[in-house]
């Protein structure tokens, strides 16, 4: 099957991440318009120039998710350029490893600000323009640290336990207004954001060790789950949360 996406219009933050770039590429294929963004401009520039040279309509703006203001912008691009939105994909994210100790305050709130308040920024902004749509998907990238306890990262799984619930509220409050929102939930995943770590540790990474297929996911392994939620294949879903961690959270 083709053209899953065809007529329909994406924003994807964090765009030029792993998660993100892979599902861009993704959307682009099943013939999506998209709007892609991130705070890196180069690496937005090189993306969008790659989604072109492929075929894709491409809007690339650069954004802070943590910044209302900058979202405003980035939304009014939207409707001026495509005139519509039919999906909005909360994957930009930042990581802090410290436990409760060890955190500071400044980490703390700058992992709160871009993962918990960009995502709830996200769909606040761009919620009028999804719901004229009358069949929107939001996918809010959440975590398998969203779900279990890992001892150590407390700002990043309090950020991504918080997008879990906010994401379930946002479900049950949209049901009926032509907008569905969901969560993916991905557990290691080999992209920019820990690779140092895969570098360093390799297969003896913890999370990894205690993963049944004993190895980390690739982006492109993510982008079809988010791809399902954003096409009318997933008509009835909402509310859910996709877990996409080799069996990770089983045991």
């Amino acid at each position: 099957m083709t053209g899953r996406l065809t007529g329909k219009v994406a924003l994807i933050t964090g765009a030029t991440g792993g998660i993100g770039s892979a599902t861009a590429v993704t959307f682009a294929g099943e013939g999506a318009r998209l709007v892609v963004t991130d705070v890196d401009e180069d690496a937005l520039r090189a993306l969008a120039a790659r989604l072109e040279s492929a075929g894709a309509d491409v809007l690339a703006a650069r954004l802070d998710v943590s910044s209302a203001g900058n979202w405003q912008e980035v939304i009014e691009l939207t409707r001026q350029r495509f005139g519509r939105l039919d999906v909005l994909v909360n994957v930009a994210g930042i990581v802090d490893w410290p436990g409760i100790e060890n955190t500071t305050q400044d980490a703390w709130d700058r992992v709160i600000a871009v993962n918990q308040t960009g995502t709830w920024l996200g769909m606040k902004t761009a919620m009028a323009l999804l719901r004229a749509s009358g069949n929107a998907s939001i996918i809010n990238t959440s975590s398998v640290l969203g779900l279990v306890g890992s001892g150590a990262a407390a700002a990043y799984q309090a950020s991504k336990g918080a997008v879990r619930l906010l994401t379930k509220t946002a479900a049950v409050e949209y049901a009926t207004q032509g907008v569905r929102v969901n969560s993916v939930h991905p557990g290691v995943v080999a992209t920019p954001m820990i690779q140092d770590l895969l570098d360093e540790q390799g297969d003896r990474q913890p999370d990894i060790v205690r993963t049944p297929m004993r190895r980390a996911g690739d982006p492109a392994e993510i982008a079809p789950a988010m791809l399902f939620l954003a096409c009318d294949e997933s008509s009835f879903v909402t509310g859910a949360e996709l877990v996409v961690d080799g069996g990770l959270t089983a045991h």
